[in-house]
């Protein structure tokens, strides 16, 4: 009978930072301010995760969830997802990993509650089907995205509209599907399983048709 995840992806609480008060400085003469950069859209993207088992795919969804799209890919470019592991596993259920804490062997305890609280939501109706990469939320808390993801093992539709779907795995699904069947101890896989480098590029364009022949 297929495994129904529910609540099992939330995560602990993790510790939040509390914010020092300062005094207000003298006012000051206005000046004009430059206005910010404009976003600039750089075309659909892909991000190609590397692994000891293999690679595979995720075509980020911008029109889906431009912000965690903009936040994972910033990230993935500065390296922040090397050497992170896939820290949990619920087999035919979910791997979930990208966690910046998880870089380190002795955190392991404290796996599962770094880089989260930095997005809001952008739920949507799209079904959590199998392949779909979501992020991972604080319990009780819709607006604590982050660095942290899930791809999923097997449809759980339970799961749509809960979190933010922002891509989906277009190749290497099998090798997901290995890295989901790791020996696990609860649901903490046994050996390390590594991201050894996750890499941005633009979507590969379509090639047009060829024109037919006039009759």
């Amino acid at each position: 009978m297929k495994r129904v995840l529910g609540l099992a992806l939330l995560l602990g609480l993790a510790g939040e930072a509390s914010l020092a008060v300062q005094a207000a400085p003298p006012p000051a003469r206005k000046r004009a301010l430059p206005s910010p950069a404009p976003v600039v859209d750089e075309g659909p993207l892909e991000a190609v995760v590397e692994t000891a088992e293999g690679s595979f795919t995720i075509r980020l969804l911008a029109d889906l969830a431009p912000r965690h799209v903009r936040h994972f890919a910033k990230t993935a470019r500065a390296g922040g997802f090397d050497g992170t592991t896939f820290h949990r596993i619920v087999p035919r259920g979910i791997i979930q990993g990208g966690d910046p804490l998880s870089k380190d062997p002795a955190k392991k305890s404290l796996y599962g509650t770094g880089g989260l609280g930095l997005l809001k939501s952008e739920f949507s109706p799209r079904p959590m089907t199998r392949g779909s990469v979501a992020a991972v939320l604080r319990p009780r808390d819709p607006d604590s995205a982050g660095n942290q993801f899930f791809v999923v093992l097997s449809d759980q539709p339970s799961l749509t509209g809960k979190f933010t779907i922002f891509g989906e795995v277009t190749s290497g699904m099998d090798v997901v599907d290995r890295i989901g069947e790791t020996p696990v101890e609860g649901d903490k896989p046994v050996p390390r399983i590594v991201l050894q480098k996750v890499t941005i590029r633009a979507v590969a364009a379509s090639p047009s048709p060829s024109p037919s022949p006039a009759g």
